[in-house]
C-alpha cells in the first residue's frame, strides 16, 4: 500500500512536467521569424535552429515584384515576433512592409543589408554567395538581440554556416577560373552580383522591369551571335515568350534558373553549373 501511494505521488508531480514538454508546448517557445523570400528562410533556420519557427511571405514559385500576401499570412505575420527583411529594394516589401509594420507595431525588424553595398539599385543581394555572408551575420546579430539568452547557439550555429557559405564561394571561383568566354545571357537581371563576384558579364534581356521591345529582341538576338550564346537562361518566376524567341533564332534553348532557393547552397550550385556550361561554349 505504502509503495502505492508513493507511486501515486511521483505520478502527479511528473505528470505535469510531461505534459509541459509536448512538442506543441516546444513550437510554442519558439521564435517566431516571418521572412520575405525562400532564401532568408533557409538562412533564418540555419543560424536559428531549434529555436525558430520560420514562415515565408513569398513561398517558392512566387513572383517577388507581383506577390500579395493572403489574410492567412497576415495573421501568422501579427503572431510572430521577428521579420527579416531583404531591405534592398525587393518591390514585394515596397509595396507592403509599411502596411505589415503598421498593423504590427511590435514586430522587430532585422535588415539582411545593412552593410551592402548596392550595385545599380539591384535587390539581388542574396544570389552573391559572398554578400550572404554579410546578410546571415546580419540575422544572427538581430535574434540574438531578440533572444539573448540563446546569444551563443546563435553564434555557433554562425560560424558553422559561414564555413559553409565560404567553402562554396571558393569552390565556386575554382570553377569559373579556366574560362575565356565569361559571358550569359538571362530574361530578368537577378544574377548581376554573382557575376560580380566572379568577373562574369550578365546580359539581360528585361529592360528596367519590362520586357523588351522587337528592337531590342533584335539586339539580343545579334549579341547571342556575336558572344557565340548558346543558351538563355530564365528564373522560374517569369514569363519565357520573348527568351524562347530569341532561342529559337540562334538556335539555342531555355534554361531554367532558381533565383530564389529554399535551399540555398544546393540553388546556387545548380546555378553555378547551369551557367559553366554555357561558358563551356567558346
Amino acid at each position: 500500500m505504502t509503495k502505492t501511494i508513493v507511486l501515486s505521488l511521483l505520478l502527479l508531480v511528473v505528470s505535469p512536467i510531461l505534459s509541459s514538454c509536448t512538442p506543441e508546448t516546444a513550437a510554442a517557445e519558439r521564435l517566431g521569424v516571418v521572412v520575405t523570400l525562400p532564401p532568408l528562410a533557409d538562412f533564418v533556420e540555419k543560424v536559428g535552429g531549434d529555436k525558430v519557427t520560420v514562415s515565408i511571405m513569398v513561398p517558392p514559385g512566387a513572383n517577388p515584384h507581383t506577390y500579395e500576401p493572403t489574410p492567412s499570412q497576415m495573421v501568422n505575420v501579427s503572431k510572430s515576433q521577428v521579420y527579416v527583411k531583404v531591405g534592398t529594394g525587393v518591390e514585394f516589401e515596397l509595396v507592403w512592409m509599411d502596411k505589415i509594420l503598421n498593423q504590427n507595431r511590435e514586430l522587430v525588424v532585422i535588415d539582411c543589408s545593412d552593410g551592402v553595398a548596392l550595385r545599380n539599385n539591384d535587390p539581388h543581394i542574396w544570389n552573391s554567395p559572398v554578400l550572404a555572408q554579410n546578410m546571415v551575420t546580419n540575422i544572427a546579430e538581430g535574434l540574438a538581440r531578440v533572444d539573448a539568452p540563446n546569444s551563443a547557439y546563435y553564434r555557433d550555429n554562425t560560424t558553422r554556416y559561414l564555413r559553409e557559405l565560404d567553402a562554396l564561394d571558393q569552390a565556386i571561383q575554382e570553377k569559373f577560373a579556366g574560362y575565356a568566354n565569361r559571358n550569359f545571357i538571362v530574361y530578368h537581371p537577378a544574377f548581376g552580383y554573382l557575376a560580380a563576384d566572379y568577373r562574369l558579364t550578365e546580359i539581360a534581356i528585361e529592360q528596367e522591369g519590362h520586357e523588351t521591345t522587337p528592337r531590342g529582341i533584335q539586339e539580343s538576338i545579334d549579341l547571342a551571335r556575336q558572344l557565340n550564346i548558346r543558351y538563355i537562361f530564365v528564373a522560374e518566376q517569369f514569363p519565357t515568350m520573348q527568351a524562347e524567341a530569341i532561342a529559337r533564332e540562334i538556335g539555342g534553348e531555355i534554361v531554367f534558373l532558381n533565383s530564389l532557393p529554399r535551399d540555398y547552397i544546393a540553388g546556387v550550385r545548380s546555378v553555378v553549373d547551369a551557367i559553366s556550361a554555357e561558358l563551356e561554349q567558346d
